[in-house]
C-alpha cells in the first residue's frame, strides 16, 4: 500500500471510503436505519472543506493499492480541553472493509503517529465508540490504552458514548528555540 498526503481531489473517494467503513462497521453498535441511510454525499462538503485548506493541521494521508483508495486517516493538535500543548490526535481512521485485516490499518495509522511526532507532539490521543471492541482491540494491539476519559457524541438522531485512547510518541521531534528566537529541531530520547 502507497501511503501519501491527501489533495483536494481525494474528496470523494474519501467520503465513499468513510460510508462504506461505517456501514460495514456499526451494524449492532448505532441505529441501523442511520446507517442504511449514510450517503457519500453526506460526508462529501466536510471532507471538502478539510481538504481545501492550506493550513498546517489537520494532515490528511490517504492508503493506495493498484490505484484504488483503501483507507484514510486524518491527524491533528488535540482539541480536548485538557489536553496538553504537545498533545496530538487520531481524528479519524477508517479502512475500505475490502481491506480490513490486511494490515492497511496498521500502516495508516503507524503513518498518522509519524506525522504528529515529526510535528512535535510528546503523546496522542483518539476517540473511539465504548461499544467498538473491535476497534478498541485494534488499538490496543497498537499500544494504546484508555486513559479513563469518556464522552457523549450528540449525532441528533442518537446519542454515542466514546472513550479516549492514549499513546506516548517515543523519539517525536522537539521544537527548540535557540538564543535568537529560530525553532530548530531535535530529537526527544
Amino acid at each position: 500500500m502507497e501511503v501519501r498526503r491527501a489533495a483536494a481531489g481525494d474528496a470523494r473517494a474519501i467520503a465513499e471510503v468513510h460510508v462504506r467503513s461505517w456501514k460495514a462497521a456499526f451494524p449492532g453498535l448505532l441505529p441501523q436505519d442511520y446507517l442504511d441511510a449514510l450517503q457519500p454525499e453526506d460526508r462529501l462538503p466536510g471532507w471538502q472543506h478539510t481538504l481545501k485548506g492550506a493550513a498546517r493541521w489537520p494532515v490528511v494521508l490517504v492508503g493506495e493499492e493498484d490505484g484504488r483508495m483503501v483507507g484514510f486517516v486524518e491527524v491533528a493538535p488535540s482539541g480536548d480541553p485538557d489536553a496538553e500543548e504537545r498533545t496530538g490526535e487520531v481524528r479519524t481512521i477508517y479502512l475500505d472493509p475490502a481491506a480490513w485485516g490486511a494490515g492497511c490499518g496498521v500502516a495508516l495509522l503507524d503513518a498518522g503517529v509519524s506525522v504528529l511526532a515529526d510535528g512535535g507532539f510528546a503523546e496522542a490521543i483518539l476517540w473511539v465508540l465504548h461499544s467498538n471492541s473491535r476497534a478498541r482491540r485494534f488499538y490496543e494491539r497498537q499500544g494504546w490504552w484508555p486513559d479513563g476519559a469518556t464522552k457523549e457524541h450528540d449525532w441528533h438522531v442518537f446519542v454515542a458514548t466514546d472513550v479516549r485512547y492514549r499513546r506516548q510518541l517515543p523519539g517525536a521531534a522537539v521544537m527548540a528555540r535557540d538564543g535568537a528566537g529560530q525553532e530548530s529541531e531535535k530529537s526527544q530520547s
